[in-house]
C-alpha cells in the first residue's frame, strides 16, 4: 500500500496531524486497541508447519509428506490440502512464517509462547513453574490490566491445563511474579458431555438455598476474622476462589454464558462435537459475557495414536488425515464464520497457535519430531490485517530466510491489539514494575 497525494484524497493539515499523532502512539492503522477480547486457539503438541500454513509441494517426499497444498482465498497462498473450509477464510486472517522459538522441548517452547519469555535455559522437557522462570502468562497480564466483570474473570483457560506424561504441569500457565490472584481461572471440565455444567455451578442436592446462604453468611464472618490476621498465600488464594465460586452459583450472567444447550443443534455441530470443537464454543459464549481473554487447550484423545495430540512422532500423516486436521479445520473455521456472522471477529482476536512446529524430516517412525527453529503461527479478526502472510521459510520450511519473528513479538502484538503499548508496566509481588513484553509489533500485519 502507497501512500500519496494527501491532497487528492481529501486529508488536510488537521487530518494529517491526526494522523501523525496517531502513528506517534503506535495506533498503527486503527489496529490500537480494536480488540476487545482475545481467543488462544491452542494446538498442544505442535501443529506442523508443512500440513497447515507453510507446505512445501515442491520438496522431495521425505520432507513435503504425503499431502500437497490448495489455493487458499488470499491469491498466491498456498496452504495444507487437509485445511478446505480454512483456506477459504485466508482474507480473514495473517499468517507469520517464519516464528523462531529455538527451543525444541514442549514445556520449554510452550513457556515461551505462552509468555513471550525464553525459558533458562532453552529445551528444557519437564520444566516446572519456578524461578527463574516465572513470567506470567498473557491471560495473566490481562487479568492484571483488566478487572473481573460480571460474575467472571477477565482471563479463563479451559478445559484443562497443559501438562507433559505423567502429569507434570507447563510452567507460563499462571500469574508467577504477578502473585496468584491473577491467575487466570482454570476451568476443568467437559464441554461435550450430553449434561456438561462447569463444577460449582449448581448447589449439591443436600444443600438447599436457606443453608446455602447460612454458609455464605458464614464464610463473611470467617473473612472478617481473616482480615484481622497476617494471611499466608494460600489463604488469600482461598478466598479469592471461594468468592469467584460464589459469584457464579449468584449470578445470573455468569452462569448463562455456561449455558451450551441454548445453542442451536446447528450451531454445536458446525463446531464438532468434540470435547475441543464444544470448548472453542463456550470461549465464544464467554467472550460475549465481556470475558477478555479465553484460552482453549487442546486435549489428548483416548485410544488415538500419540494420546490423540498434535505430538505426532509416529504415524504422522495418519493422525493428521484421520482426525487431528479434519477436527482442527472444522472447529477453527466454524470459530471464524461464526464471529463474523454476530459481529463480532473485528473486535475478537483469534490467535491460532501452538508451543512450536515439527522437523523437516519424516523420521523412520512415519512421524515428525519437535522442531522450534522455524514455525508458522495465524492471527485473525480483532486489529489483524486479513490476506497478509509475513516471513518466509527456506526450501524446506526448516530456517527462517525472512520476516522472522519471536514469540515475544506476537504477544506485544497482541497487547497492541488489545490497546495496550508493549512498554506498559505491571508490579510484581515486591513492587517492582515490568513492562508486559519485550518485543516489537508486528507492523506488517497491524
Amino acid at each position: 500500500m502507497c501512500i500519496g497525494g494527501l491532497s487528492a484524497l481529501g486529508l488536510g493539515l488537521p487530518q494529517l496531524l491526526a494522523a501523525q499523532a496517531a502513528q506517534a502512539s503506535g495506533e498503527r492503522g486503527g489496529s490500537f486497541g480494536r480488540a476487545k477480547r482475545v481467543i488462544l486457539f491452542w494446538l498442544n503438541g505442535g501443529p506442523p508447519q508443512h500440513e497447515t500454513w507453510d507446505p512445501k509441494p515442491e520438496a522431495p517426499a521425505e520432507i513435503r509428506g504425503e499431502f500437497g497444498a490448495i489455493a487458499s482465498k488470499t491469491p498466491g497462498m498456498m496452504v495444507g490440502e487437509l485445511m478446505p473450509r480454512t483456506a477459504q477464510l485466508t482474507d480473514r486472517l495473517a499468517v507469520l512464517r517464519a516464528v523462531v522459538s529455538n527451543d525444541n522441548s514442549h514445556s520449554s517452547s510452550g513457556y515461551q509462547m505462552l509468555t513471550g519469555v525464553p525459558h533458562v535455559p532453552l529445551s528444557r522437557e519437564n520444566a516446572t513453574a519456578k524461578p527463574p522462570n516465572l513470567a506470567p502468562s498473557l491471560g495473566a497480564v490481562v487479568r492484571n490490566l483488566r478487572p473481573d466483570r460480571g460474575g467472571l474473570p477477565s482471563a479463563i483457560t479451559l478445559p484443562r491445563h497443559i501438562a507433559n506424561v505423567g502429569e507434570i504441569v507447563w510452567p507460563g500457565q499462571d500469574a508467577g511474579v504477578l502473585g496468584r490472584k491473577y491467575d487466570p481461572w482454570l476451568l476443568t471440565c467437559g464441554p461435550s458431555s450430553p449434561d456438561f455444567q462447569v463444577p460449582g455451578l449448581t448447589l449439591p442436592q443436600d444443600v438447599p438455598s436457606q443453608r446455602f446462604s447460612d454458609r455464605q453468611s458464614l464464610l463473611r464472618q470467617l473473612d472478617g476474622v481473616a482480615r484481622n490476621l497476617e494471611r499466608a498465600a494460600k489463604v488469600r488464594q482461598f478466598g479469592q476462589h471461594a468468592e469467584q465460586a460464589l459469584d457464579l452459583l449468584v449470578g445470573n450472567r455468569a452462569r448463562k454464558a455456561f449455558a451450551l444447550d441454548e445453542e442451536p443443534d446447528t450451531v454445536r455441530d458446525r463446531y464438532g462435537r468434540s470435547k475441543f470443537g464444544q470448548s472453542i464454543l463456550l470461549a465464544r459464549r464467554l467472550i460475549e459475557a465481556d470475558v477478555s481473554l479465553v484460552q482453549v487447550n487442546w486435549q489428548r484423545i483416548e485410544g488415538k495414536e500419540n494420546n490423540g495430540g498434535w505430538d505426532t512422532h509416529k504415524k504422522h500423516c495418519e493422525c493428521l488425515k484421520d482426525f487431528l486436521m479434519p477436527m482442527m479445520d472444522q472447529t477453527y473455521s466454524a470459530l471464524l464464520e461464526d464471529l463474523e456472522q454476530r459481529g463480532l471477529l473485528d473486535e475478537t482476536l483469534v490467535a491460532w497457535v501452538g508451543e512450536f512446529g515439527h522437523t523437516p524430516k519424516i523420521n523412520a517412525r512415519a512421524g515428525r519430531d519437535h522442531w522450534g527453529r522455524c514455525f508458522s503461527v495465524a492471527l485473525a479478526g480483532g486489529g489483524i490485517q486479513g490476506g497478509v502472510v509475513y516471513g518466509q521459510s527456506d526450501r524446506h520450511a526448516a530456517y527462517p530466510m525472512a520476516g522472522q519473528v519471536a514469540p515475544r513479538d506476537i504477544a506485544a502484538t497482541i497487547f497492541h491489539c488489545l490497546g495496550h503499548h508493549a512498554d506498559t508496566r505491571v508490579l510484581d509481588q515486591t513492587g517492582r514494575p515490568l513492562p508486559i513484553s519485550h518485543g516489537r509489533v508486528i507492523d506488517a500485519i497491524v
